[in-house]
């Protein structure tokens, strides 16, 4: 085949990538996309966030029905047709992958599924079932990702040892499950099989759960997970696994004394890996840092100029949003629209019951950095639209300047949390200040309202809790 001639290559189709291929290819670039799965929409479509997040919703919808009885409605046990569920999640993600796929048609994108490999600085070979085909191209942004980490001790070749990946696939409702790691994948897919029928144990070695998240708002997660879990093990550890028969044999260590227990199976979710292998990034002059991250600057260029790189790929935080922003980064430096990079504010978001959303300064980082901040807190126990639907577990909280009473950042824990994060993210975008805040007018009665009272609590003037300003 002869080379084909491009303006931009994009190595890798997921949020990070489809977002740059179809951003060039709307500023008049000729963009070629590879993707080595069969379906575009990378990790997060078909094997993250999509598919968590539908799977998280039927369990809402069983906690739902059995908290209902508390109001006076009854409803039968929920019957699990398991294969129903799985090809109602997977519906989800033909139609969202099929619409990529469209839109990269309708863009003129050029799509081919292939591993793609570096030859040199301007050159990808692309390996494809139908054989190899050479690209040329003047830039490329790669996109291609992590996966889960799996550490060597605790692959046993066994498929009752799931990453989770397999957990989504959903084979079975394990009876006994454990998961290794507190982090959000891990406490995320913990809500769906308890809601399912799963005995829940966490097993984590740091002191807390979601570690690294705001301690005011990881608390109403670490108590629902105390409720539906069967135990949660902070400081503890798993020293070995092997197979027994049709279970795992798992000795842990907690609090000084080993454990010796057997699950039907094992979710381990101790962080990501980034997609590095058989690149050709050596063909080039492309660096990866000691972790194995392609190294770049704030406009997602790598040492080698052709080269830029968007998304986990390029490390960070590894949410596809921030990949997303990344892409039109890179893009924008390519095409000449920008010469810089702004900083953007990045939220983050945990799908728990109840959600966590944060956004710009957090408390512990304003404290160690020594950034003068006031803090205003609002309670969900004192909101009329959170008793409506019994989740008064929720909390919204603000950082605040003194001096200029600008918001520095936003934290919200309770149900929708993630939903709301976003009038966090404009505020701190924007420059917005306590007053600014307080002074839009929210609905009635609405969660939104939370963030307007969390800046009068500020002023000392909330009008559902008291609260004197200092």
């Amino acid at each position: 085949m002869d080379p084909i001639q491009t303006d931009l290559v994009v190595v890798g189709a997921g949020p990070g990538g489809y977002a740059a291929a179809f951003y060039a290819a709307d500023l008049g670039k000729k963009v070629t996309l590879i993707e080595r799965d069969p379906k575009l929409g990378g990790v997060c479509l078909n094997r993250g966030c999509i598919p968590s997040k539908a799977l998280l919703y039927a369990a809402h919808t069983i906690t739902g029905a059995k908290e209902s009885a508390q109001r006076g409605i009854t409803f039968a046990a929920p019957q699990i047709e398991l294969a129903k569920l799985r090809a109602w999640k997977d519906s989800i993600i033909a139609k969202l992958s099929g619409g990529i796929t469209q839109l990269a048609t309708k863009r003129g994108v050029t799509v081919i599924h292939g591993r793609g490999c570096f030859e040199g600085s301007n050159t990808l070979r692309v390996e494809t079932e139908a054989g190899s085909q050479v690209i040329s191209f003047q830039h490329a942004i790669v996109a291609v990702g992590s996966r889960p980490a799996l550490p060597r001790a605790f692959d046993l070749g066994n498929p009752r040892v799931m990453t989770s990946t397999e957990a989504l696939e959903m084979e079975e409702i394990p009876e006994k499950l454990l998961i290794v790691g507190g982090g959000y994948i891990g406490l995320e897919l913990g809500t769906v099989y308890a809601a399912l029928g799963s005995k829940i144990t966490v097993i984590e070695t740091l002191d807390n759960i979601l570690l690294g998240a705001d301690a005011d708002l990881t608390r109403p997660v670490a108590a629902y997970a105390r409720k539906h879990f069967s135990e949660i093990r902070v400081k503890a550890k798993v020293i070995n696994m092997s197979t027994s028969g049709m279970q795992i044999k798992v000795i842990s260590e907690h609090e000084g004394q080993p454990k010796e227990e057997l699950y039907d199976r094992v979710l381990v979710s101790v962080g990501r890996t980034p997609n590095n292998e058989n690149l050709g990034l050596e063909n080039t002059k492309a660096k990866l840092d000691e972790k194995g991250f392609l190294v770049v600057n704030e406009k997602q260029q790598t040492a080698d100029p052709a080269i830029y790189a968007i998304g986990d790929i390029a490390g960070g935080v590894l949410l596809a949003h921030k990949a997303s922003r990344e892409a039109r980064t890179a893009v924008e430096i390519i095409t000449g629209k920008a010469t810089s990079a702004d900083k953007a504010v990045i939220p983050a978001v945990v799908f728990t019951d109840p959600e966590v959303a944060w956004c710009g300064l957090t408390e512990a980082e304003a404290k160690a950095k020594n950034i003068p901040h006031t803090v205003a807190k609002f309670p969900w126990g004192a909101s009329g639209r959170a008793l409506t639907f019994d989740r008064t577990d929720g909390m919204t909280k603000l950082l605040i300047d003194p001096a200029t009473e600008r918001v520095l950042g936003v934290g919200i824990v309770g149900h929708g949390a993630g939903e709301l994060i976003a009038e966090g993210v404009l505020a701190v975008e924007m420059g917005a200040t306590a007053k600014d805040l307080s002074l839009c007018v929210h609905p009635h009665p609405t969660l939104s309202e939370t963030l307007m009272e969390s800046a009068e609590v500020f002023y000392g003037h909330a009008t559902h809790v008291f609260a004197r300003k200092k």
